[in-house]
């Protein structure tokens, strides 16, 4: 039997119950894509980890296919910028990673966590001016991790409803062609800008060191930045309110967080296994035949990994449909991918979201939804997954 890939959610929190049942089945399946294309999907953990480490896969974009309908992006035709090292295979995406890996080391992330303290702090004392009722995915989800990002590029702040504006368009499954092109253009367009400012106008910033190197274009530049941008707060942002929300659907588990500080970090992890906002991906496209699982991908056939079903597997994760933020054993998970193309970002996400789930709950004790859970609007149309809008009170 041909699959289709499934979107319908049993409830916020969980992955389409179909992932589930042919994971039991097998952890790979034969899939039928938009448009005709025969291909896979991958639903069990040990396959995902071992596809995305097999360099007979391919992440270029013209290579893929989208495994819903989306008629606004067309992976095979869309041209994208240059710099955008994520749709990349070796030696190009060897040549951008190295260029970045010294920004995102474990020494560079310590020196940067005291201003994250401080923008988190900052960004709770707006939210308490603002008063309950708030806006949860507003008032805090969404600005943290667009400030921590745009301190670390360089980019400013001010422009910021520019730049979420255009990540969002690009990122929701349901805008046009036209809207997706102009939207990635006009990101490419600004940081294109902005590099050409900091080669006149140098600061203590990565887009700075990125030009003053002297190894990439502008257009490059341009490329990695909006790369960086869109994934450093996006995704970022989606994990902080979809990971609130499900903390205060679970006061006990919400409790056991707060019972136990020292246990932060594992809670991040955990959160970050049972959620899984990548839910429509990634994709890897066979360059040869190749044995895995027992089946055979041919040559040119493309793979869809199911993140949340690979990070709820029983094989590797015990009762991986229970939240247990005292767990130990969530790390491992593949929320940020594995292998070469492991999110470059990831240790700064998991020490924001360590410092900003702390931080809220300690600060608003008594923080509680403001609507009933059918009211809560989710990022069923968008390619990372949440929260569009989180009411809370306090």
């Amino acid at each position: 039997m041909t699959i289709t890939f499934p979107t319908r959610r049993p409830s916020p929190f969980d992955p389409p119950e179909e992932l589930r049942r042919w994971r039991e089945e097998a952890p790979i399946q034969p899939m039928r894509y938009p448009g005709g294309h025969d291909g896979w999907l991958v639903t069990g953990y040990a396959t995902a980890r071992a596809v995305l480490a097999d360099a007979r896969f391919s992440s270029r974009l013209e290579n893929l296919r989208w495994p819903v309908a989306w008629e606004g992006f067309d992976p095979a035709s869309f041209v994208q910028p240059p710099g955008f090292f994520m749709q990349l295979d070796p030696p190009d995406h060897t040549r951008f990673r190295r260029q970045l890996t010294a920004q995102f080391t474990v020494r560079r992330l310590k020196a940067l966590e005291p201003r994250i303290n401080q923008i988190t702090t900052e960004v709770l004392d707006a939210m308490e001016r603002v008063g309950a009722p708030a806006d949860l995915v507003r008032e805090f989800a969404l600005p943290v991790p667009s400030l921590v990002i745009c301190e670390l590029l360089g980019v400013p702040y001010a422009d910021r409803e520019r730049f979420q504006h255009d990540s969002a368009t690009a990122l929701r499954d349901g805008s046009t062609k036209e809207e997706v092109i102009g939207a990635t253009a006009s990101l490419f367009g600004y940081l294109y800008e902005l590099a050409g400012t900091k080669q006149a106008h140098p600061a203590n910033d990565l887009l700075t060191s990125l030009v003053t190197d002297g190894e990439l274009t502008q257009e490059e530049i341009a490329g990695v930045g909006l790369l960086l941008l869109v994934a450093g707060h996006e995704t970022t942002a989606a994990m902080l309110g979809l990971g609130a929300y499900v903390l205060l659907e679970n006061p006990d588990q919400l409790a056991a967080l707060r019972a136990t500080p020292a246990r932060t970090e594992g809670a991040v992890e955990e959160l970050l296994r049972y959620l899984s906002v990548a839910h429509l991906g990634p994709m890897r496209a066979a360059l040869e035949d190749v044995e895995i699982a027992g089946r055979t991908i041919r040559k040119g056939q493309v793979v869809t990994l199911s993140i949340p079903a690979a990070n709820r597997d029983p094989e590797r994760f015990p009762v991986p449909e229970t939240l247990d933020v005292t767990r130990p054993s969530s790390t491992g998970h593949l929320a940020f991918g594995h292998g070469i193309h492991q999110c470059l970002g990831h240790q700064l996400a998991r020490l924001e979201m360590r410092i900003a789930y702390w931080a809220l709950f300690e600060r608003f004790p008594a923080l509680r939804l403001a609507a009933p859970r059918e009211e809560v609007p989710m990022r069923t149309d968008m390619t990372i997954y949440g929260v569009h809008r989180l009411p809370v009170t306090w």
